[in-house]
């Protein structure tokens, strides 16, 4: 009996000491969590958030209006004949620079010089039928103021005289018709330019004064491009017209970074009420012919240059309930939003007028896990300048 109590006393102890130590480990993890959870806030408040950002600048920024615009030519002139025939002779190829007065097609002349013949003939009759009713006509006046003819006679000896030389005239206004025919059958180019397609050869009959040209000339050098702006900005271009020197700026294509650059030539006197907007024109010396009638071109109407304005990149500028506004990034790598004031854009750079100094840093990536107050680390400093910007 004594062996066995001594026995149950012992186990009681060992599962008492076990109790003791659980309770233990139990109360010492229950310390330790609230301390790893506080060690843990500090760690989420330090963390920075990367972002992309540009400096505010200071340059010369053009006041631009963009459109779409058609190339046209300086002159063009669709050339028919004034008269009938066979053509014997093209002297052009498709294509040709022609200049004015140059021959193009030669009609067969022969018929032309036949009608001329006739004409200078019944010409010369008339004029000697005119001559001999005209001394006739002296005569019978003679006589008349004798009382040696009746007042009948002198009458009709007088009107016959006239009406010879009216004769006269008719066939002489017929002769120079004749030689008018024969000069027209020679075609010549009424204007200088390049020639487009022939739509007639040797051999074929052609009409007098059809419709359909027979070429067509184009002056390409120089050349116009006709565009128009929004009715809105009819103040903006009256105000810089006469004093900012409008210049038009071109791009064939998107592929083509190259631009040609003209001078602003017309400017029409009233907008077009069906589409709103205002017919301008520019005028480009297209010595290389780049430029091609009917062909689209991109538009680019500078106005004036306005010097020292503050820009950054668009990208930089958010929109709010309140407006525009961007992230600048303070000495100590927080953020603080400003609202700004952006007065145009000009390719990918936007003009501020007020809300930012130059030589400030906007965030111009990132701006979407941005807060007040939030820190940043800067991953580049990007360029604030963009293509043709400064143009």
């Amino acid at each position: 009996m004594p062996r066995m109590a001594k026995s149950r006393r012992q186990s009681r102890t060992s599962y008492e000491a076990g109790a003791a130590w659980a309770l233990l480990s139990l109360c010492a993890t229950l310390t330790v969590l609230p301390l790893a959870s506080c060690a843990k806030k500090p760690n989420a408040r330090s963390q920075r958030v990367s972002v992309t950002v540009a400096r505010a600048e200071r340059r010369d920024m053009p006041v631009a209006l963009s459109s779409t615009g058609t190339v046209e030519p300086i002159q063009s002139a669709a050339v028919g004949s004034q008269v009938g025939g066979v053509i014997t002779r093209v002297e052009f190829r498709e294509g040709d620079e022609v200049r004015a007065g140059q021959v193009l097609l030669q009609l067969d002349p022969r018929p032309f010089r036949t009608a001329l013949e006739q004409a200078q003939a019944a010409l010369q009759r008339s004029r000697a039928e005119r001559e001999n009713a005209r001394l006739d006509a002296q005569r019978a006046e003679a006589l008349f103021q004798r009382q040696m003819i009746s007042q009948t006679e002198w009458d009709q000896k007088r009107t016959t005289a006239e009406a010879m030389a009216a004769s006269a005239r008719s066939d002489s206004a017929s002769m120079m018709k004749a030689r008018l025919d024969l000069e027209y059958s020679t075609i010549r180019a009424p204007v200088g330019g390049r020639t487009g397609r022939l739509m007639v050869h040797q051999g074929d009959f052609v009409k007098a004064a059809t419709s359909d040209p027979l070429v067509t000339i184009n002056q390409s050098r120089p050349v116009r491009v006709a565009f128009t702006v929004p009715g809105s900005d009819v103040p903006l271009v009256q105000r810089y017209r006469a004093s900012g020197h409008p210049t038009v700026w071109v791009t064939t294509s998107n592929s083509d970074s190259a631009t040609l650059q003209g001078t602003l030539s017309f400017v029409d006197n009233a907008v077009d009420p069906a589409s709103g907007t205002l017919l301008l024109k520019g005028e480009f010396p297209n010595r290389d012919l780049r430029l091609i009638p009917g062909q689209f071109v991109s538009v680019r109407l500078v106005l004036t240059t306005e010097s020292s304005a503050t820009v950054i990149p668009m990208p930089a500028v958010s929109r709010g309930q309140e407006g525009a506004f961007v992230y600048v990034v303070n000495r100590d790598s927080t953020v603080t939003p400003r609202p700004v004031q952006v007065s145009r854009t000009v390719d990918e750079l936007a003009v501020v007028s007020s809300g930012l100094d130059v030589g400030e840093e906007v965030v111009t990536d990132g701006q979407l896990r941005l807060s007040p107050g939030a820190r940043v680390v800067v991953r580049d400093i990007g360029p604030s300048n963009a293509p043709g910007a400064a143009q």
